[in-house]
């Protein structure tokens, strides 16, 4: 079996996926923000408060990744940690004033990028790829998801 590159969705969404990251970085670094920060102000900037534990299902990360990031967002001022009122167990995330006010202009930031990005298709293309994406996604989850279920059910 041969392999190609260019007819391998998985070469070519990790290819496109580094472009894109590229391309963002390079345009939320003036703002003193990452990519690997990013994912996790989108999900905080929709509301914040939450557990690790539920920015991590959120983000489809592992703990680790999660911890390293957190820690970095913390020293650089972006999030604060409390503990959770009604389970001492658990912290929860809150954005800081400096973090809140990053929200327009990164998400300006990453909305030129993905205009810039599918300038090349048609507004049909553009959200026929969009859809598209997302519908593997969702069939790329679901077995994550069963096997989630599976290890519940035989631990």
């Amino acid at each position: 079996m041969e392999f190609i590159t260019d007819q391998s969705a998985g070469y070519l969404a990790n290819h496109l996926a580094r472009l894109f990251a590229r391309q963002l970085q390079g345009r939320i670094k003036p703002l003193g923000l990452t990519t690997g920060t990013f994912p996790a102000l989108l999900v905080l900037w929709e509301g914040d408060g939450l557990t690790q534990r539920e920015l991590i299902d959120r983000l489809d990360i592992e703990q680790p990744t999660l911890a390293n990031t957190l820690a970095r967002m913390e020293r650089d001022g972006l999030i604060v940690r409390k503990k959770d009122a009604a389970d001492a167990r658990a912290q929860r995330i809150w954005l800081t004033d400096q973090a809140r006010a990053l929200r327009a202009p990164a998400i300006a930031a990453a909305v030129q990028v993905n205009n810039d990005a599918l300038a090349v298709l048609t507004e049909a293309g553009r959200d026929q790829f969009i859809a598209l994406m997302r519908r593997v996604i969702a069939g790329m989850q679901e077995p994550a998801i069963d096997d989630a279920e599976d290890r519940r059910e035989a631990g």
